[in-house]
């Protein structure tokens, strides 16, 4: 599949400011948490009854708590997490120059701001807040990522075929930030417009040898 083309080259600039729009309402949500609320269920705050919470969580590792093993699964996650930013940012300027659809580009400028949003915390809260998780080579590049919405929709043990988090407790699951829900709405937005984002491509039909045109006999031939 391919992206759909427009007959219009879009500025990057209107993308990159609305993946700027989303880390900066981000990082001020996570500033916020952490100044006003305390940790854990202590300070947790009810938004709509039981179902959704306001819950200060530091998150060491990727999305729903899952880690790669200590003590440098950290440190290869922000650097995988730096090199996507970097992709993402030269996929996003590559698509404005081929005339892309803006609804798709958009989708894409979602997931930045939210993969932005994610990597400050891994690379400054350990130094900025002093997250970092005890026993760290460094407080560079191991913070932890706070997540503060809480959906309990599950609390127990994952299954333990679960890769990465499987066997782990779960005492509220999910609990996430404005980061994560940007990249989930971002891909969320582009698998319900494929249609619309993407053109399939179809190989050329050789013709039929039935169809093919009939060409007039050589008139000096008919002679």
């Amino acid at each position: 599949m391919h992206p759909t083309l427009t007959t219009r080259q879009h500025s990057a600039a209107k993308f990159f400011l609305l993946a700027l729009f989303i880390i900066v309402l981000d990082q001020l949500s996570k500033w916020a948490v952490h100044t006003y609320m305390q940790p854990g269920s202590a300070g947790e705050i009810p938004v709509l009854g039981q179902f959704a919470k306001l819950n200060y969580t530091l998150n060491p590792g990727m999305a729903f708590g899952a880690q790669l093993p200590a003590p440098y699964g950290k440190l290869v996650l922000t650097a995988f997490r730096s090199l996507a930013v970097v992709g993402l940012v030269y996929y996003i300027i590559r698509l404005c120059r081929q005339r892309v659809a803006a609804g798709y580009i958009a989708c894409m400028a979602l997931i930045l701001g939210g993969a932005v949003g994610n990597l400050i915390d891994s690379i400054f809260y350990g130094v900025l807040y002093n997250n970092a998780p005890v026993g760290s080579p460094t407080r560079w590049f191991y913070g932890q990522v706070i997540d503060m919405i809480y959906v309990p929709l599950y609390v127990g043990y994952f299954p333990k075929s679960w890769p990465l988090i499987g066997g782990s407790y779960s005492n509220g699951f999910p609990i996430f930030n404005i980061a994560d829900s940007s990249i989930f709405i971002g891909v969320v937005l582009i698998l319900l417009n494929q249609s619309r984002f993407f053109n399939e491509s179809q190989p050329s039909a050789a013709p039929h040898p039935e169809s093919a045109p009939l060409v007039a006999p050589d008139a000096e031939k008919l002679a």
